[in-house]
């Protein structure tokens, strides 16, 4: 299907242009995003109700749209049919804002752009069907006098009604149909493969977060094939559960990533990826997990539950919730290092589990100093979606350097005690792992306190050349000792 341009007439000025709401002006539908936020807020009233709408196939209602907060400023609009309505109104034609929705959040939308002669949309409290839409368009501008852009079948109504039809992100099947039933049909741009931007909203690149999975294989000393195939089964497992989380999280952050200078990129929140495809996912990924995960030992099933459930609580409540969000953090890290115990059925030292648990608060705790200070450069105000003010970046750091000395104290008690004797046949090579950390840490604090840190620390970590070489050092050691 080749994408051809707007054909002109000299009668097009007196045509008016009537522009589609959801999936046609805007990259998003909105009915999904007021589910998803009245989810975020815990609304469970809304929720249910924004659910029914979108079951039904019905667009946003007037009901909804009084309850919902979605700032219509930020949602995404389509460039192409942006620059559509600039030539249209250069051209002297009226251009309208359509929509079977919410006329009260329609209206606001219209008046923001600045684009629109007018607002046609049902005057009740529920969305109207289609039909409806093309009555009042033809009641409007009569048979044939509008142009009409929109984006799928469900606008077949107006098509009948319509002079000429622009087809936006269409599929090649829907276009085919348009060609067959509209002699005047014009493709602004086709449906774009969502899978680069899926994959991208899986975050692939944070699974390496994962290979803590592999760390009770270290300490344990499990150096042979089946504990070793067990581990990378788990990561996988992991890894998808991971990737179905990232996806909800996402869908429930759309609007506080719109909100944020570097997050409004993101797959949802920029509308390179549609909302039903994500919600499709996120059940996939996450029963294929799950299955793998009892494949593996149900010891590893009820972690990974664990893991899942404690997650969802930190995306809807936990993380608005001052310290309460950063120890949630660390736990939910340590929480790899016993799942990848529970699949090679192996216990964590109490050593391993301290460590681990302050090693992770301190870097949560400069993944919160990093986002505050992001904001105190740009001159932000304190966010809105978190319970911590940008005042607290001295507090912030130094509980940061508390928690990441501490987990260099446990290592030192650790080599000097008596648990590493049954395991190490020269466990003094050890001592060596304490001034790796020190500077590993304190490095790392540096760093965050210079602006120089990313966002996520242990991303950050995995790209850094020289975390890498204290990595293999440590390694080193460990495998020197035994």
């Amino acid at each position: 299907m080749n994408i051809v341009s707007p054909a002109s007439s000299r009668d097009d000025h007196k045509i008016a242009l009537v522009v589609d709401l959801d999936g046609a002006l805007l990259q998003t539908q909105v009915i999904y995003e007021v589910f998803f936020e009245s989810l975020s807020n815990l609304d469970l009233q809304t929720a249910v109700l924004s659910l029914r709408q979108m079951l039904s196939g019905a667009h946003l209602s007037s009901k909804l749209s009084s309850v919902s907060s979605i700032d219509h400023r930020s949602l995404p609009v389509r460039d192409e049919v942006f620059r559509l309505i600039v030539e249209a109104r250069a051209n002297g034609r009226r251009v309208y804002l359509a929509t079977s929705g919410s006329r009260s959040f329609a209206e606001p939308l219209a008046e923001s752009l600045g684009l629109f002669d007018g607002v046609l949309a049902p005057d009740g409290t529920t969305a109207a069907a289609t039909s409806e839409i093309a009555d009042m368009l033809i009641a409007s501008f009569g048979q044939g006098g509008f142009d009409y852009v929109c984006n799928g079948r469900d606008d077949r109504d107006v098509w009948r009604s319509a002079r000429r039809v622009f087809g936006v992100d269409v599929s090649e099947s829907v276009a085919r149909e348009l060609e067959t039933r509209h002699p005047q049909f014009v493709v602004i741009s086709q449906r774009k493969r969502q899978w680069p931007a899926l994959l991208r909203a899986m975050r692939p690149h944070q699974y390496a977060k994962n290979a803590l999975i592999v760390v009770p294989l270290l300490t344990a000393h499990q150096f042979n094939l089946t504990a070793l195939s067990q581990a990378c089964l788990a990561f996988v497992a992991f890894s998808l559960c991971a990737s179905s989380v990232y996806l909800l999280n996402d869908l429930l952050d759309i609007k506080a990533d719109r909100a944020h200078p570097t997050k409004r990129r993101r797959p949802f929140a920029s509308g390179a990826l549609s909302i039903p495809l994500g919600m499709a996912c996120v059940p996939a990924l996450l029963f294929a997990a799950f299955a793998l995960a009892w494949f593996i030992s149900p010891q590893f099933f009820l972690t990974l539950g664990i893991y899942f459930a404690a997650t969802n609580a930190y995306s809807l409540v936990i993380k608005k919730r001052m310290i309460v969000d950063v120890v949630t953090l660390a736990c939910l890290y340590t929480l790899r290092v016993f799942a990848g115990a529970a699949a090679i059925d192996v216990a964590v030292s109490d050593w391993l589990f301290t460590f681990s648990l302050l090693i992770f608060t301190a870097l949560a705790l400069l993944k919160r100093y990093t986002e505050l200070s992001g904001r105190l450069d740009m001159r932000l105000s304190d966010p809105d979606h978190r319970d911590y003010r940008i005042a607290d970046l001295p507090v912030i750091i130094a509980l940061a350097a508390a928690a990441g000395m501490n987990s260099v104290m446990v290592i030192a008690l650790y080599v000097s005690s008596d648990a590493v004797v049954s395991l190490y046949s020269h466990p003094k090579i050890l001592w060596g792992l304490c001034p790796l950390f020190l500077y590993w840490i304190a490095r790392a604090i540096m760093l965050t306190h210079r602006r120089r840190m990313d966002e996520d620390p242990i991303a950050f970590a995995l790209k850094d050349s020289r975390s890498w070489a204290v990595g293999a050092i440590s390694i080193a050691l460990v495998f020197g000792a035994i």
